[in-house]
Order: C-alpha cells, then structure tokens, then sequence
C-alpha cells in the first residue's frame, strides 16, 4: 500500500491515524505542497484533483480521506473505526463531517494562500478566518460530545472516523493559536488518542518530509 501525501495535511494524517490504527503496512511517498508537486504532470496523472492523499492499494488507487476511510474499514475491517450500528455509524460520520467538510475546507493551504495572495487579505484577517471557522464548528462538536454516547473517544472507548478527524484539525488549531479553552470535550478526546501509539506515529513531525 502507498500514501502519497505532505506532513502536515490534515486529510493525510486521518489516514495515517487509520492506517496504523488497522496496523496495515504502507509506504509513505511525500508529495510537496509547498513546492507545488501536486500540480506537477506526473502526480496530476495519478490525482487530476491535484490533492493529497492518494493512497494506491495494488490496482485500487483513489483520493480523498474520508472515501480511503470507508475504503479501509470495508476492506480492512480488523479493528473498526466505525460502531456497529447504525445509529452510532450515523452519529460518528456527523461528527466526522463538521470536521472534514466545514472546517477543514475553509482553512486549508490552498484557501488561505487565495485569502492572501488573490484577495489581499492581511495576516491578521486570515488569523481571524481560521479562528472563526474552526471556533464555529468546534462550538457544534463540543454540544455533539456532551451526549452519554461519548466515551474516552467522540463514539465510546475506541477511536472512529469521527477522532480521526478530530485529532489533525486540533494539532493545526494549535499551530494558529487559536483558543481552545472552551473546549473541554475536545482536548479531553484528543488528549486520550494521543497517548495511542497510532496516533503518535500519525504526527506531522514524525513523518519522513517532516521540515
């Protein structure tokens, strides 16, 4: 199996998480996002989104993380990351989604450098942007976790989609300086994955493009 991703994704780090969680063997090719070897001809051929990840499985190959996570948990079931029923499956997917599809996609690279670069946008504002975006989804999420289904992770006492998400979008919030400290649920949960083994191998500083 290959991941192609850049250290400090988030999308690529749920992978990873998932990937070391299942204990499933890959190779880590990094993909600089920096120096714009996504939107190179040879990663395009594999990617046209010119996004990371992009994990090949043998002759499966495919982007975006949260089609890899289901990928894996159908093909890999062996310690699942998804409750076994319905409802808890319905729930842990909800939480996932305030991550990976309103938060993270208003505060990734490609946006930001728009905000600045196209729009003029001043530092400060795009500090402000960031803040805003993750303070809004976080509010959601923390209510989410209040429910009894919340155990030592967002769904119970193992991780799910929903940490996967979680632990990557709260390493970046750190980064930006944004405050958490009203989100007591939150730093709870991703305090616990981090102690894991798979989450701590996951860290951007642990990868090999790590700079």
């Amino acid at each position: 199996m290959e991941l192609y991703g850049y250290f400090r994704s988030s999308a690529a780090y749920r992978v990873r998480a998932a990937l070391n969680l299942k204990g499933l063997d890959y190779v880590s090719l990094p993909v600089s996002l920096l120096a714009g070897d996504h939107k190179g001809d040879a990663y395009l051929k594999l990617n046209p989104q010119g996004f990371v990840p992009f994990l090949r499985d043998d002759d499966k190959a495919f982007g975006q993380s949260l089609a890899m996570l289901e990928y894996l948990e159908e093909n890999y079931p062996q310690v699942p990351l998804l409750p076994g029923d319905s409802a808890g499956r319905a729930r842990v997917r909800q939480m996932a989604g305030i991550i990976a599809c309103d938060i993270h996609p208003l505060d990734n690279l490609r946006v930001l450098k728009y905000l600045t670069q196209t729009l003029g946008v001043s530092e400060e504002q795009k500090t402000a942007w960031y803040h805003h975006w993750i303070i809004e989804g976080f509010t959601a999420l923390e209510a989410l976790l209040s429910d009894p289904a919340t155990g030592d992770f967002c769904h119970g006492d193992s991780p799910t989609f929903a940490d996967l998400c979680l632990v990557p979008q709260v390493y970046n919030a750190r980064r930006f300086n944004c405050p958490l400290d009203g989100f007591p649920h939150i730093l709870r949960i991703v305090d616990n994955c981090n102690k894991l083994d798979a989450f701590i191998a996951a860290l951007p500083e642990n990868q090999p493009d790590a700079t």
